[in-house]
């Protein structure tokens, strides 16, 4: 895998905390399913502006759905906004006596890269060291699910994900490692077609104790 560079100070509330990073993570929800009945029209009309703009004729057989599709599909790839952690994290936390790693590894993510609105794809890695608590395993992809499902750049994504975690079980330490493909770097610009782009975000031990981060660093590899 390629190098990874750490983010944000253990034990920091700015850090962790900063509304540059992320709202509160049990108040972020900012679309609803009425929200996007109401908005559909409107977006299928943008896309319909869109299509005339690039040259081509909406009118034409093989786009006369084209703008529905294109906007019901956007609502779906940005489906995070309609969701909250607290409502997925509520009933999947549980008190238990571990004090060994948790990892969670090859998680598939799916995003749009908010300066082009085209697709980042790629895998997260997730550890973290519980404190007393633990979350279902399941409840990780989740949250990546919910985060990457937005509008988003992949080093923003990496922290919300720790965050998340670390405001939600309050554990020793979290590790976040993110290797995506941004079809913005594939597509257009440099055109790199093998490139990949690593993030990583190491809260409490993970940055504080080089074994522990180490420790996650190998066995994410392996």
């Amino acid at each position: 895998m390629p190098g990874w560079s750490a983010g944000g100070a253990a034990g920091d509330p700015s850090t962790v905390s900063s509304p540059s990073v992320m709202e509160s993570w049990r108040e972020e929800r900012t679309r609803s399913l009425e929200d996007n009945e109401m908005s559909l029209p409107s977006i299928a009309a943008a896309y319909t502006t869109i299509l005339r703009g690039l040259g081509e004729d909406p009118q034409r057989q093989g786009l006369l759905k084209t703008p529905w599709r294109a906007a019901t599909a956007m609502q779906f790839f940005t489906k995070g906004y309609q969701e909250k952690i607290i409502d997925v994290l509520n009933d999947a936390i549980f008190d238990e006596d571990h004090d060994e790693m948790v990892i969670v590894k090859d998680i598939d993510m799916f995003s749009m890269c908010e300066h082009h609105l085209v697709p980042i794809f790629g895998r997260v890695h997730i550890g973290y060291l519980p404190n007393k608590r633990v979350l279902g395993l399941s409840k990780l992809a989740r949250i990546v699910e919910i985060y990457s499902r937005r509008l988003q750049v992949q080093e923003r994504l990496t922290k919300q994900i720790a965050v998340a975690i670390t405001e939600a079980l309050k554990p020793a330490g979290v590790g976040v490692v993110v290797e995506a493909t941004h079809m913005c770097m594939v597509m257009r610009g440099v055109q790199k077609m093998n490139s990949k782009t690593v993030t990583s975000t190491m809260l409490g031990v993970f940055r504080e104790d080089p074994k522990t981060r180490d420790e996650f660093l190998t066995l994410i590899r392996s």
